[in-house]
């Protein structure tokens, strides 16, 4: 090659080593940048020029030099689809914990600040304190002490419970707004990954310009994604990524679909579902009318199935918090495996295994049951034991109001609905005047049976917290054994959690030594492609001192 060829080779090695000085100080200045992935220069040999074939075993050939090939991102997408997985499983983990520490706090148990709230505290004494004026009551049945004290802490009871109840209907509520944020998170990341991809199919068409810092905002985006629900992913010959979100097309061919919320209308509650799958009816305007049989099947979430990390059901912040929030109020009657709405006295419209496939996997659903039942078997059994007693005296006035009906403690609200927490009401009647309970029959005598029955009421251990659990218990021990199931399953939840935790950050350190910006590294190529430059020029000084006495001494 010609000297003046030879410029060009020094020329392709400076240009080269620039370059590669420019990528390592890009990789420096992003060393804090959330999402930025570290690049490398790729090189490779410019094509060597033939001089002479005449000996075949080794052709005269003379090299042009380097080249630049492409900036390359260093990703593995192994440990990418293993992270987004674990890290969307450890989000779900995380609300679920969350949600028990929540209910934790509502029961009156959690160990942060100071020791839980007061409605939990209040109720456990307040069902003790019922439990306690009975008792005295049954030492002596005609004190007006004894009987006051015998409504206040019937009243006090429900007052309680009623305060419990609505603070775990109240965190429903709150779950209910983070479905709307989470869902609107769902759609945004969505548009950004199509708006994303078609600036990197563009740029990248030319096969000559890659989008690196582009596809590192992508990358971050189905992070994020990741932890919202079960996401799939691939990408296409042309740099186009097809998403999937629960196994549904999320982002495909230049769509996106997006997920709308349908409102009950009972409940208020935000169910996700797939606008594109769905059926919609239309009003005499013209306006789109959603309804619960249109959104049948295109629902984003399948809340009955069964949650299990084999069948990769408990992945999602959004799946977890729709499915502790659940989609009703619980009540006692689906302990029995009823629906909500059905009449407990038609054997016909139970449903077997109603309770465990609606009610059970719901947290907080779950222990509204439960505590729903506690009330209403109290309720019921006082009630009960009165009416029967007035009952049993026949014409007599002893314990009945003026129009001959028995007094009950407690009475409804909605006089259409059941005993619920939500739905009951001391007698008005005695609140006002407690010695109307004067357990005093008609021969004077005071009334020590219905004491003994009420007592017994307590302490029999008939009542199990659900279908599940066989062990019997009595009033006092329900609530006890409530709490303790709360806090087992928070323990164990918790236990998960942490666990998922060392998976997920153990996953995500193995990446991060993979995608990750080490400034001692880049330091190091710094150095090396630093001395590559100056060899470069160094070359190209020696080729120009040639040149030089070439012309100036023997073009003499």
């Amino acid at each position: 090659m010609s000297l003046m060829g030879s410029l060009y080779t020094g020329v392709s090695g400076l240009q080269t080593s620039n370059n590669a000085l420019n990528t390592t100080a890009h990789n420096m200045s992003n060393l804090d940048t959330v999402g930025y992935t570290r690049q490398q220069v790729a090189q490779s040999t410019r094509p060597y020029v033939t001089i002479s074939k005449n000996n075949k075993t080794n052709w005269k050939q003379i090299g042009l030099g380097v080249k630049y090939s492409r900036t390359r991102q260093e990703r593995d997408i192994f440990l990418d689809k293993n992270y987004r997985r674990e890290s969307g499983r450890s989000a779900f983990y995380s609300i679920s914990s969350s949600a028990m520490e929540e209910i934790e706090y509502i029961l009156g148990e959690s160990q942060a600040g100071e020791g839980g709230s007061n409605e939990g505290h209040e109720f456990s004494r307040s069902l003790t304190n019922l439990w306690t004026s009975i008792q005295e009551l049954s030492k002596d049945p005609t004190s007006s002490v004894n009987q006051n004290l015998f409504v206040t802490r019937s009243y006090e009871f429900i007052t309680k419970a009623s305060a419990v109840y609505t603070s775990l209907c109240q965190y429903q509520d709150n779950l209910n707004k983070q479905v709307v944020k989470e869902v609107n998170n769902i759609n945004a990341y969505a548009q950004e990954i199509e708006t994303l991809n078609e600036k990197i199919v563009t740029i990248e068409a030319g096969d000559v310009e890659h989008a690196n810092d582009l596809r590192d905002r992508r990358n971050y985006l189905l992070d994020q994604l990741a932890q919202l629900g079960s996401v799939s992913y691939e990408e296409n010959m042309s740099g186009y990524v097809n998403v999937k979100f629960e196994g549904v097309d999320l982002v495909k061919g230049g769509l996106v679909n997006k997920m709308e919320l349908y409102t009950h209308p009972k409940t208020g509650f935000y169910s996700p579902y797939w606008t594109m799958l769905a059926n919609f009816d239309y009003d005499k305007d013209g306006n789109r009318v959603v309804t619960a049989e249109g959104i049948a099947g295109a629902e984003v979430f399948d809340l009955t199935r069964e949650i299990s990390t084999t069948l990769n059901t408990d992945i999602g912040s959004l799946k977890a918090m729709l499915l502790h929030r659940g989609d009703h109020r619980a009540t006692y009657k689906e302990i029995k495996n009823f629906p909500p709405d059905a009449d407990p006295n038609d054997p016909t419209q139970a449903q077997d295994e109603w309770y465990d496939m609606h009610v059970s996997q719901s947290v907080v659903m779950n222990i509204q049951a439960e505590f729903d039942q506690l009330v209403n078997i109290v309720v019921s059994k006082i009630n009960g034991i009165l009416a029967e007693e007035a009952g049993r005296v026949g014409e007599s006035d002893y314990l009945r109001d003026e129009n001959g009906e028995p007094y009950q403690m407690f009475q409804l609200l909605n006089d259409n609905g059941e005993f619920t927490v939500s739905n009951l009401m001391i007698n008005p009647d005695l609140r006002q005047n407690p010695s109307l309970l004067s357990f005093r029959k008609d021969e004077h005598s005071e009334d020590y049976p219905i004491m003994e029955k009420l007592k017994a009421a307590f302490e029999e251990k008939v009542y199990t917290l659900n279908p599940n659990v066989e062990t019997p218990v009595g009033f006092l021990d329900y609530y006890k054994n409530l709490v303790a199931q709360v806090a087992n399953t928070g323990s164990v939840l918790r236990g998960i959690e942490a666990t998922q935790t060392q998976a997920t950050d153990a996953l995500m350190n193995a990446r991060e030594q993979v995608v990750g910006v080490s400034s001692d590294e880049e330091l190091t190529h710094m150095i090396r492609f630093q001395n590559a430059y100056n060899a470069s020029s160094r070359y190209i000084n020696v080729i120009s001192e040639m040149l030089e006495h070439i012309l100036t001494t023997l073009g003499r």
